[in-house]
């Protein structure tokens, strides 16, 4: 038996995926950055997600070289996407 259902985003690849995806349909700012709230809170509200699936999909996304985030944490800026790897 089964107790609780699976995450769609524990998987931190996956999030960044989806982190990626979201970024990659949002009209950036200057400089080709985008808020942080315009992919967190579609990220936790509409799709579910936690807050630790965000900072996971968020840190693989980095580390993957998909997403740059601004030093104040307030932006990122999408450097290529998840299917490019």
């Amino acid at each position: 038996m089964k107790l609780s259902a699976e995450r769609s985003y524990a998987n931190p690849e996956a999030a960044a995926r989806k982190l990626v995806e979201l970024a990659s349909g949002i009209e950036p700012v200057q400089d080709g950055c985008i808020h942080i709230e315009k992919i967190n809170a579609p990220f936790l509200y509409t799709l579910k997600a936690s807050g630790a699936e965000f900072g996971a999909g968020i840190k693989h996304a980095i580390e993957k070289g998909w997403l740059e985030m601004h030093e104040s944490g307030t932006y990122v800026r999408l450097l290529k996407t998840a299917d490019a790897n």
